[in-house]
């Protein structure tokens, strides 16, 4: 019996043994492929990365070697640039340097590309390259050499010694890094030496770019604890300041916010509000929201009466976003008959009941102030003349807003169709410049966004 039973046994325990070596077998190829091309890319990526440096620093020397009144190339060279720049970012963000610190790097490439970017666009026949954007070509070109020569020190050692990536990703992964890892250490260097860069003077409009808001752009003087503890009461018509909770975030930093918030069964209600000035940032009530029953105009009623109550006046809704159980209006203040695009602020409005569950007014706190509007030098009608014929206009306003190089212009606002679909248009209400364009999506005739 034994030896019947063997026979039978013996074939299939032998067929499922030769089975399992040969799976194994080709997940091992398979793994093994997967890997080489992972390797592959990696590879690519950094040596494009070392070639697109190189020709960044090229481009610069080019830039710096024409006349000062050679217009037209400076405009052609620093569009290179920008390109150029922008190729060096993406081959940055395929290789695995996730967990390594090259921000340093990243965030002076991302400088240069908007720094060569916003030059390029505008009229440089009227606004030419100033002395101090020369200075800082010339300091870029310098910098850019550093970089490139750190970079090609590297690609060498890699070919020399056959590095690979695959061993950098594992050792960033596994937080193995040893201190002999010659791509590592390499990138550290390089991120060390940016970050030892004295201050390059970008300009005003990238600058704007990456400055974080901080207390020190709001007005006021700092409030504790016990006054945003009453100031949230009040927001909420709480008789008791005491039932609300504050605490501190950001503590002795220039993001110093408080945060308030009252426990409640349906939900708990949670508002942020600036240490400097005690401006409100964000409010939301975290109740379940039930079933649609009222439409966005009875929402819009809400929202404006909300506003005016807690000392929001003078804001007109210009366009919504309906998610189903409830819906944002988007709020932007006026001036005179203008909209200040800059001032804007984010109503969340309930559609079971039409009471207002949300606000985001961060920019609002930040961009609040009285301006000075000129008088446009073009009519309505003489901007109109650059739109395309084909645009049909079903409303026009005159609106402040930032442009591509972080200014605050004037400029008509144009709300219409063409196409198909509805659109803005804003033109320079003094030069005639379209210098912004937004669809609207899911409107009609019938639902154009408000204004005033």
């Amino acid at each position: 019996m034994y030896q019947r039973l063997s026979a039978v046994l013996f074939p299939l325990v032998a067929l499922l043994f030769i089975g399992s070596i040969y799976w194994g077998y080709q997940e091992h190829q398979e793994k093994n492929s997967i890997l080489i091309k992972a390797e592959n890319q990696y590879q690519r990526a950094f040596h494009e990365l070392s070639y697109n440096v190189q020709q960044l620093h090229n481009q610069l020397g080019h830039t710096l070697a024409v006349n000062s009144t050679s217009k037209n190339y400076h405009r052609k060279s620093l569009v290179n640039v920008w390109r150029l720049t922008s190729d060096a970012q993406s081959k940055i963000n395929q290789l695995p340097l996730t967990l390594l610190p090259f921000s340093k790097t990243e965030d002076f490439l991302a400088r240069i590309a908007n720094f060569s970017y916003r030059t390029a666009v505008r009229d440089l026949n009227q606004e030419p390259l100033s002395a101090k954007e020369h200075e800082t070509l010339k300091t870029l070109y310098a910098k850019s050499k550093e970089i490139t020569n750190d970079l090609q020190g590297m690609q060498s050692k890699v070919l020399q010694h056959g590095l690979r990536w695959m061993d950098v990703e594992t050792a960033l992964a596994t937080e193995q890094s040893s201190s002999d890892n010659t791509i590592i250490d390499g990138f550290k260097t390089v991120d060390k030496k940016v970050e030892g860069y004295p201050e390059i003077n970008w300009g005003p409009s990238v600058s704007a770019m990456f400055e974080r808001r901080s207390i020190k752009m709001l007005s006021g003087t700092p409030v504790t604890a016990k006054d945003v503890k009453h100031k949230a009461a009040k927001f909420l018509g709480v008789s008791d300041p005491n039932r609300i909770k504050v605490t501190e975030q950001g503590q002795s930093t220039e993001y110093a916010t408080y945060s308030a918030v009252l426990e409640r069964k349906e939900g708990n209600v949670q508002l942020d509000f600036s240490k400097k000035g005690g401006q409100l940032l964000r409010f939301l009530d975290n109740r379940d929201i039930g079933k649609k029953r009222v439409g966005v105009a009875r929402a819009e009623q809400s929202a404006k009466k909300f506003l005016d109550t807690h000392g929001y006046p003078s804001l007109t809704a210009v366009s919504y976003d309906n998610n189903g159980r409830s819906v944002n209006l988007n709020f932007v203040a006026i001036q005179g008959k203008v909209l200040i695009y800059p001032e804007k602020l984010t109503v969340k409005v309930g559609l079971d009941n039409g009471e207002v569950v949300g606000m985001h007014a961060e920019d609002f706190a930040y961009e609040h102030r009285t301006r000075k509007i000129e008088k446009p030098k073009l009519s309505e009608a003489e901007a109109r003349k650059v739109l395309n014929p084909e645009f049909k206009v079903n409303r026009t306003e005159q609106a402040i807003i930032k442009n591509e190089l972080s200014k605050e212009v004037l400029c008509y606002e144009f709300i219409g169709k063409i196409n198909g679909q509805f659109y803005r248009i804003y033109v320079n209400a003094n030069d005639g410049v379209e210098e912004s364009i937004e669809q609207i999506p899911g409107i009609g005739e019938d639902n154009l966004p408000a204004t005033s």
